[in-house]
């Protein structure tokens, strides 16, 4: 395993834990055999409440190595499965915010494409019309600031699906910073894309209080001037 990271935690409580995942981090173990944020978290709870014996840990949802952000788990089977509920019945929000070159034709717009993931590639395509095998995919991008160089984008993705974000800017001319997969000219030096989990709103599985959530993106000149002026 790898050095133990501590993970940067935004919201904990008995029955779920959020963090602010870093670019590069996986949430959860692949074939590259790096350890996963979810190992992180698991010691994290283990030496913070001095827990005998193996920590449960499930993970509700996962973002891409590149991105960072917000990422939720549960410290229960009964939150887990709870939180999978109402991921199913779209009840919770969550917003990205995206740093793209091309400006955006519009200030505010809502997308929906056709996507089909190429398995081979771990890539989606986007198609403006349905075809076998692809999933009808849907977001709300606004503009929100521009530097001289770059520009901010809110998204509000009404779907779950296979790279969307990143497949869905790039389709209208916007691909995010750093990203090559989706067209992007260059890659970022630490391997991130410019695309970060910002903010999730969602009832709490249990104490049925609404928890809204914000996370910094990372540090680096260009999230840094964004943030000081939105």
């Amino acid at each position: 395993m790898s050095e133990y990271q501590k993970p940067d935690v935004i919201f904990e409580d008995n029955h779920l834990i959020i963090v602010n995942k870093r670019p590069g981090e996986i949430v959860q173990g692949d074939k590259t055999g790096d350890a996963p944020m979810s190992d992180h978290v698991k010691q994290y709870i283990k030496e913070k409440y001095n827990k005998p014996g193996e920590v449960f840990l499930g993970t509700v949802h996962r973002i891409d190595r590149p991105v960072s952000g917000i990422v939720m788990f549960a410290r229960t089977s009964k939150a887990l499965a709870r939180m999978n509920n109402l991921f199913q019945e779209k009840k919770i929000y969550k917003t990205y915010w995206a740093v793209v070159k091309q400006k955006p034709a519009h200030l505010q717009e809502h997308l929906i494409r056709f996507l089909t993931k190429n398995e081979k590639q771990n890539k989606s395509y986007c198609s403006k019309t349905e075809k076998a095998g692809a999933l009808k995919s849907e977001l709300t991008y606004t503009l929100l600031a521009s530097s001289d160089n770059y520009h901010l984008l809110e998204i509000d993705p009404q779907t779950g699906r296979h790279h969307q974000i990143r497949a869905m800017l790039a389709d209208i001319g916007c691909a995010i910073k750093g990203d090559l997969k989706y067209g992007f000219n260059r890659s970022n030096p630490d391997g991130s894309i410019h695309l970060h989990a910002r903010a999730v709103r969602f009832e709490h599985p249990v104490t049925k209080e609404v928890i809204f959530l914000e996370a910094n993106p990372p540090k680096d000149p260009v999230w840094d001037y964004f943030v000081s002026i939105v």
